[in-house]
């Protein structure tokens, strides 16, 4: 932490250099800047760049940035976390220098093949839902998992491969993707894709709790719920919030505001599990704000395009509910590495992206949210984040979530 950029910097070198990242040949960088230091991503790059010239380089600018066991929002900070994979096992990909797609890549013999990828992106960007799930498509999995980049100006993310060809001799993507200098970008999306050989487990943290049960949209238009099991929309809603749903009366506005201002709608696709784990979204749920009701029509309105056939629970955020469901990925993400289970697994690095809207004071205390990561995984797991405008996994853009990713040999 520092207001000054070459300093936060020099403070994060005396650490990396006292962890022996000199003498760790590293190949693969992360560097994750707060808002307050946005204005200096450049000169941090440029001097990263300095310090390790044949590291190549992802990471971005957010809200805030995380590390073991601390967040720090609305404060100058950065994070910097280094590994040493073969380069044969990532690729770093941006617009002017994008993935093949998987088809190509499978047909044709020799081609590297993407099988996860890590992404960063401009929240800004035209049909950002879209590209997402088009990046994903260039994945053997389909698999991708990452951030939003965001600041009150422009939102900034880190791509460097410092074997590349030049720029010019690369192709253009993305009109709207621009490079403001070596390695930074303004627009689309960047990243780091992973080959096959690279272990790596994910898992998604909704931190909501279902009000009711799961229902089938049966009737909608655009972005409004009229039905759901062919009932009206928004009295099943009323009838989980146990609000008297007879809408004609004087006062069910009064009764029924502030408790519908404080609940949202978890969606998914017609043939994925709303519901996994019990009472928890499963991964391809969608948590959305209720942004409008339709009295006249028993309409529900929410903040993303429905379709009939989609599943729906009406669900609320509180504290427990939020500790809940990360105490929950993390016992399945520290599954996934028991050497009873997989021998010889073990895990190596942690990246966390985490809503804006969430943190410490959103789990009760400063630093909440990444004690309980640090309390579940263990404090020996290097683990840096990003605190974003929107959070990906899959081929989806959420809200309000934090996808924690693992990488174990």
């Amino acid at each position: 932490m520092h207001p000054e950029p070459e300093l936060a910097l020099a403070l994060v070198w005396a650490q990396l250099s006292s962890q022996g990242a000199a003498g760790m040949e590293a190949t693969l960088g992360w560097c994750y800047v707060s808002e307050e230091l946005a204005h200096g991503v450049e000169s941090i790059l440029s001097q990263l760049r300095a310090h390790l010239p044949h590291v190549a380089w992802v990471g971005g600018v957010g809200a805030g940035v995380l590390s073991n066991g601390v967040e720090y929002i609305d404060e100058p900070a950065m994070a910097v976390m280094l590994c040493n994979l073969p380069t044969d096992d990532f690729r770093i990909f941006h617009g002017r220098q994008p993935l093949l797609p998987a088809s190509l890549a499978t047909a044709k013999a020799g081609l590297w093949q993407a099988h996860t990828a890590q992404v960063h992106a401009d929240g800004q960007t035209h049909d950002l839902p879209d590209l997402i799930h088009e990046l994903a498509q260039r994945t053997a999995t389909g698999y991708v998992f990452g951030g939003v980049c965001t600041t009150h100006n422009e939102s900034l993310h880190i791509a460097l491969d410092p074997h590349a060809l030049p720029h010019e001799a690369q192709p253009t993507a993305h009109d709207d993707l621009l490079e403001l200098g070596a390695g930074i970008w303004h627009g689309g999306l960047s990243g780091v894709a992973f080959g096959e050989r690279v272990r790596l487990v994910s898992r998604v943290t909704q931190g909501c709790e279902p009000v009711g049960r799961r229902r089938e949209i049966t009737a909608c238009d655009r972005n409004i719920v009229y039905e759901l099991d062919g009932e009206p929309a928004l009295q099943c809603l009323l009838r989980d919030l146990g609000v008297p749903s007879k809408v004609t009366t004087p006062d069910w506005q009064r009764e029924a505001l502030p408790k519908v201002r404080a609940t949202l709608a978890g969606v998914t696709d017609a043939h994925s599990d709303l519901l996994t784990h019990g009472r928890h979204f499963g991964a391809d749920t969608r948590v959305r704000h209720l942004i409008g009701l339709d009295p006249m029509r028993q309409g529900v309105a929410l903040s993303d395009v429905v379709e009939q056939g989609m599943q729906l629970a009406y669900c609320q955020r509180h504290v427990q509910a939020a500790r809940q469901d990360l105490v929950r990925i993390c016992a399945e993400l520290r599954e996934e590495f028991d050497p009873s289970e997989h021998p010889g697994s073990t895990p190596r690095g942690a990246i966390y992206i985490s809503c804006a809207g969430r943190g410490g004071p959103h789990f009760g205390a400063p630093n909440a949210e990444m004690e309980i990561i640090a309390h579940a995984l263990g404090d020996e797991i290097p683990l840096i984040g990003l605190f974003a405008g929107g959070e990906i996994a899959r081929h989806h853009l959420y809200g309000y979530t934090g996808v924690l990713t693992v990488f174990g040999s």
